[in-house]
Formats: C-alpha cells, structure tokens, sequence
C-alpha cells in the first residue's frame, strides 16, 4: 500500500527539485492573500479584477508545479511549460482536469493520490465526497493555511448576508467526514457568533434546539429545511414565529429556484440565502443580501469559465454551460480548470452593489450527469422538482426513469400529506402530472405511495433513481 500519493515518488520529485536548485515549499512561504484585502483592490474594477487574477495563478503555479507530482506530470502531459502561464487567458493552454481523473488517480496512488504539494506532516484536515456520482468518495487534504484560507472566503459570504454580531447560528448537519458546514461553523466561531453543532440529533431535538437558544441564522440543505419544516408542523409548531430570520441553504439545486425558495421562506417566515461549494474546490459562492435569486462568484479567489459541456468551448453570456473553476488560494491541494459538472448561466446584468464579480442566475440550475432526455428534450431533475414543489400537500418525492424500446420513461413517486383523503389523492396526481405534460412536455406516470414510504435526507438528497 503507498501512502500520501506514493511516498517514494515524492521523494524522488523533491531530488529533482533540489537538484535544479528550486527550494522546497512549505504552506509557511505560500502565498496567502486576504479575501477581504483581494476584494478591496478589485471589487469595482473588472480589469484591476482580471489583473489579480493572473499574478495569483502565476504565484500559485510557481509554488505548486515544481512541487506537486499530480500537476507536474498533468503539465508535462499537455507539453505545457508552466513558466509560459503568466495571464488567466494562458490558462486556456492547460487541458481541463474531471472528477473521474482524480478518482483514478487516488485509486493509483492511494489513499489521497499525488496531488499534495507539501510533505505529508503540513496537513491536518481531511474531508471526502459522499461518492454518488463516481461511486467512489474524492478524499481531500489540506493544509491549516488553505483551511484558513476557506474560513476567509466564508467571512465574506457572513457579510455579504449581512450577518449580525448577535446572530446564533445552527448547523443541522452530521459533522462527518464531508465538508459540508464544516468551514462555515468554524468561520462563523472565527466571527464571535454562538454556533450550535446539532450533529447526531433527531429532527424533534433539532428543532428544539433552534427554539429554545432562539437560533436567527440555520445552514442545512435546502432539502432538510423543508424537512425540518414538516417536522415542526407535525408537532404544531409554527415556524413563522420563531427567532430565525434566514436559511443559508447549500448541497443541492434549490435555494435559487423560486418554487422551492418559496416553500422554505413560507415554512420559516426567513430570508432564504443560496450558496455553492464543492470538497474539491472549497467555498466559492453565495448569495447577496441585496441580490435574491443569484449566486455571485467570489471571483478574487477563483477563475471561473463556463463551457460548452459537450465542446469544451466557451459559451455566450446568458446561455447555459459547465462550470469550470480555478481555485487561487488553496495551495496544498488545489485544482486547475476543473468540471464541475454544474449547470449555470451566466448574468449579463450588473450586481446591483456594483460588484463586477461573475453573477450566476437562478444559481446551480442543474448537474450535468443528471440530465435526461425524455422525448428528445433536456430534461434536469431540477426542473421536476420545482413543479412537484407548487403542490404544497406533496411531502416528498422520487423520479425513476426506466428505458424501453431505446426511449426513456419517467414516473413520480409521492408521497401525500396525512390530510388528503383517496380521492384527493387520485385528483393531485392526475394535477402533477397534467403540470409536466404542460410545461415539460412529456407524460409522466405519477404513483401514490403511502407515508414513511420515501427516504428522508439530511445531506444531499438523491431523488433520482434510474432503473
């Protein structure tokens, strides 16, 4: 077994670097730079922004290539020589890295793979994915500065909701070895902010939780939002009335969906706020108090493209792509051009701060790998979802797509609420699916399914089963 990305390969990597008299790094000497500092240099300016942008790639590439074994032979590879990449658009020389390439690579060199630019003893934090696209978990190292770095990016997401120094904020989530709010509590603790870790609780205890330290700020799925939601209703709670005035939701499409948006802020009588992040790339992404419904790119710590999934090619301003994300301060680990596998379109109107910071509207629209063809349309999971959330007595839901004769089939599973009789039952499938045919354009098969039938989710919520 090799251990830390193959201990004799980075050994004999760190020969060469000496023997060319390049000197080791050590996240000591990395650069580091203030998110807070990077935005007052480049907030208002796209060219100051751009500009920033290119000295810390250069930076970044300097320290990292020479180290890193992962991104040393990902250069070479492509015939790149990294003393070339001095601008974002020099860039564009490097091939584009996927998820499955860093699967495959810690497979190959397990257990976390080469891409360590620091001796093993510099990290001290490790994270993974849940594994549900690749069906293998992407475990993550990092050093204690690109973990500061993270609760950095996070301190200006708490500002740019405008968070209060007496807001109490709790984190619903398992605690676990995914990064989920990991970094968000810490950074809010960082912050002064009582923070209430309710790992390991039921749902019953969560909410009383929230009401008796009269929580204001809750960070959760959007999924466990509306989950915890259900739960407080069943016991005649009303939400409305409680301390909590916003939802920082995360993990999955939905907080910029208006349908679903609106489910939550009814349920809770708070101001819902999206964010977006990934274990590969940290947190990159929130929403803007003054800016509902968008998702605004902290671009002063990445370089974001979006592209054509299929062609790799940049797509036009207002039309829909992939992802792609060069994060700029997470040195230990970092990741070059990478797919996300995230739909987003691209704002052509201005932030209205005057941030001239990449906007994202409706926010994640959808997962690439998710998308089904039905009837030769495009179809996103996402775009289910906000139908079946208009239906306020459905309390959860399941999409299982079949194929037959070479064409694929959709049917909704649902499960009511507890105050529809049968035939109110029968009446709001035959509504749900009228709705599809409608507006989606193809014939879904809506089954009735009894209560507790369908599984409840406190992280991502996976309603798509393919048979």
């Amino acid at each position: 077994m090799m251990i830390l990305g193959d201990r004799k390969t980075r050994q004999e990597h760190a020969s060469k670097q000496s023997e060319a008299g390049i000197p080791l790094p050590t996240p000591q000497n990395a650069l580091f730079m203030n998110p807070d500092h990077c935005q007052d240099i480049a907030l208002n300016d796209r060219h100051r922004l751009t500009q920033l942008q290119s000295q810390r790639l250069q930076n970044m590439i300097e320290i990292v290539v020479p180290a890193n074994p992962f991104w040393a032979d990902k250069f070479h590879a492509a015939g790149v020589d990294w003393r070339s990449i001095r601008t974002v658009d020099d860039l564009l020389q490097l091939p584009m890295t996927s998820k499955n390439e860093l699967v495959d690579e810690q497979r190959d060199y397990p257990p976390y793979g080469r891409n360590l630019t620091y001796a093993s003893t510099e990290y001290s934090r490790l994270h993974q994915t849940s594994g549900t696209s690749t069906g293998e978990p992407l475990r993550w190292l990092d050093t204690p500065s690109s973990w500061s770095w993270m609760l950095q990016c996070w301190k200006t997401f708490f500002r740019w909701i405008k968070l209060e120094p007496s807001d109490r904020i709790c984190f619903p989530f398992s605690f676990g070895p995914f990064l989920g709010f990991w970094a968000g509590f810490e950074g809010a603790l960082q912050q002064g902010h009582m923070c209430l870790a309710a790992g390991g609780m039921s749902s019953e205890a969560r909410l009383q939780l929230i009401l008796e330290n009269q929580v204001t700020l809750l960070g959760c799925t959007p999924t466990y939002a509306l989950r915890l939601a259900d739960v407080a209703a069943s016991q005649g709670i009303d939400l409305r009335s409680s301390s909590v005035r916003a939802v920082l939701v995360a993990g999955e499409p939905g907080g910029s969906i208006p349908a679903i948006r609106s489910r939550i802020e009814t349920a809770w009588g708070a101001r819902v706020f999206d964010h977006w992040g990934m274990t590969e790339i940290g947190p990159l992404a929130n929403e803007c108090a003054d800016d509902p419904g968008f998702l605004t790119v902290l671009e002063t710590e990445c370089i974001a493209e979006i592209i054509d999934p299929n062609s790799g090619t940049p797509v036009p301003v207002g039309s829909p792509g992939e992802l792609v994300i060069t994060n700029l301060g997470r040195l230990g680990s970092p990741v070059m051009r990478y797919r996300t596998g995230d739909l987003v379109v691209a704002s052509p109107q201005p932030h209205p701060s005057g941030r001239t910071f990449l906007r994202l509207e409706a926010g994640i629209l959808g997962r690439i790998d998710d998308m089904l063809i039905i009837r030769g349309n495009n179809v996103f999971p996402s775009s289910i979802e906000v139908i079946v959330r208009e239906f306020r007595h459905i309390a959860e839901f399941r999409i299982v797509v079949s194929r037959r004769r070479e064409m694929n089939h959709v049917r909704l599973d649902i499960e009511p609420d507890s105050s529809l009789d049968g035939p109110s039952c029968a009446l709001l499938a035959e509504s749900l699916s009228n709705a599809i045919k409608q507006r989606l354009q193809f014939h879904a098969h809506v089954a009735i399914l009894p209560a507790g039938s369908l599984a409840r989710f406190e992280m991502k919520a996976n309603r798509l089963l393919r048979e």
